[in-house]
This record gives C-alpha cells, sequence and structure tokens, in this order.
C-alpha cells in the first residue's frame, strides 16, 4: 500500500508542477514574440499545445487527487445530518455514504473503461498534441478504480476500528512543533 500511496503523491505533484512549468513557458512565450527584437527568437517555437497538455493533467490530476482526498480524508463531505445522529445511526449513514461512494465510482469507471476501450480501437488523436485520444481518457477508468478502492479501504477500516481518515490542516510532514515554542505562542 505504501508503493501505491506514494505512486498516487508523486503523479499528483508531478502533473501539478508539470502543468505549472508548462503555463510558464506559455506565457513567457507569448509576451517575448510581442517584443519586436525577440521575435526572430520565438516565432521558432510553438506552443500550440500547451493549453491543451495543462487540460489533460489539469484532468488527470483531478481525477487521482479525488483518490487521494478519500484515503487523507479531505474529500468534501456534508456532515450536518450525520452529526445530528446517535452513534449507531451515525456508523450505518457513514457506511452507507462510503458504500454508495463506492458504487459510483466504479460505475463511472466501467463506463469509462468501455469508453476507452470503444475509443481506442479508432484512430482518434487529440487536436494540438496528437496522442491516441484513449491515452488522454485513460484517466476516467484509472482514477475511478482507485476512487473506488479508497473508498473500499476506508469503509472497511471504519467498519472495523471505527475510525475515519482525518487531516489535521495545521500539521506540516516533516515540521515538528517543539513544546516550549507552542505554549510561547498561546501566550501572545
Amino acid at each position: 500500500m505504501r508503493i501505491l500511496d506514494r505512486l498516487e503523491e508523486i503523479l499528483i505533484a508531478s502533473l501539478m508542477g508539470g502543468a505549472t512549468l508548462v503555463i510558464f513557458a506559455s506565457v513567457v512565450h507569448r509576451y517575448a514574440s510581442g517584443i519586436e527584437f525577440l521575435y526572430p527568437l520565438v516565432s521558432r517555437i510553438h506552443m500550440s499545445w500547451a493549453q491543451e497538455l495543462c487540460i489533460y493533467m489539469f484532468v488527470w490530476m483531478a481525477k487521482f487527487g479525488a483518490a487521494y482526498g478519500v484515503r487523507t480524508g479531505i474529500h468534501v463531505g456534508v456532515d450536518v445530518l450525520v452529526n445530528r445522529m446517535g452513534p449507531h445511526g451515525r456508523k450505518s449513514l457513514l457506511l452507507f455514504g462510503l458504500l454508495c461512494g463506492a458504487l459510483f465510482t466504479a460505475i463511472v469507471g466501467s463506463m469509462g473503461a468501455k469508453f476507452v476501450i470503444d475509443l481506442a480501437s479508432t484512430d482518434q488523436t487529440t487536436p494540438d498534441l496528437e496522442v491516441p485520444s484513449w491515452i488522454a481518457y485513460a484517466c476516467i477508468p484509472l482514477g475511478s478504480y482507485l476512487m473506488c478502492f479508497r473508498f473500499l479501504r476506508v469503509a472497511w477500516h471504519f467498519w472495523t476500528t471505527g475510525e475515519l481518515p482525518h487531516h489535521d490542516a495545521s500539521h506540516v510532514d516533516g515540521v515538528e512543533e517543539s513544546e516550549p515554542l507552542a505554549k510561547e505562542a498561546v501566550y501572545r
């Protein structure tokens, strides 16, 4: 599981960083092409593919980011009704919600897999990048099945331990707060 968790995090971070670099390069290219003495150099570089690539990168990032959100407990949820229930009703409703999330993502993943398989049998390519379209859309079944797997793991963990993943927004990995600094900050 650690390998899958780490691979998921690396994929999301790489897509986010790569998209940021591509957008930055595209903006610099656009503004440099408006400068008269740079135009002869910049006009030879074509960046028409940058927008399409960034769109696909952000879609892939969003699909795998949603699975990451389920795993870490940062996925959006409305818990007003859940918090008003007793312990048994709360556990039942949370399990029902997690299993509904797993079912929904399994359906989306299966429909996406059928779409990608059908698309792979064609010669359709993306407009600017000219890569097979099925590669761009493969994030639908892959991300959805990963999210389904994450829902099932969270549901199993909740069923056996009664604990949901919790994200502490104030915690930063690799940074430990020493006790005296924490007390000093409270008094200020």
